[in-house]
């Protein structure tokens, strides 16, 4: 099997990883793209918490130290993205953070199963 290491580089998807700490550790090309009028890769090594308001903060660092799960959807400029936040861990051990915000076709269907 070819090394599969680095398959978030080019996944369709926004990757956005920080460490416990809430520095950004990782951004696939996606989330560098989608982040570019921030800065795109040279938010890697700046703080998450920089980059949000003062009542995201305060969940993002809940989520990190409770390492618990969020996740929701939004919508901006008339793109609808379901966000989902969540641990990631390193040998057993909570690392930090791994956010992945996915773009949602408008006619996405729904099941009930």
């Amino acid at each position: 099997m070819e090394n599969i290491q680095h398959w978030a580089n080019e996944f369709p998807s926004a990757v956005t990883i920080a460490n416990m700490q809430g520095v950004i550790v990782y951004m696939n090309e996606k989330a560098s793209a989608t982040f570019e009028k921030y800065g795109g890769k040279s938010l890697i090594g700046k703080s998450l918490y920089d980059c949000h308001s003062e009542s995201s903060r305060e969940k993002l660092k809940l989520l990190i130290n409770k390492q618990a799960s969020n996740t929701y959807t939004i919508e901006k400029n008339g793109i609808k993205k379901l966000i989902h936040q969540s641990p990631w861990y390193q040998n057993g051990k909570c690392a930090g953070i791994v956010e992945l915000s996915i773009v949602l076709p408008p006619d996405m269907p729904h099941f009930i199963r």
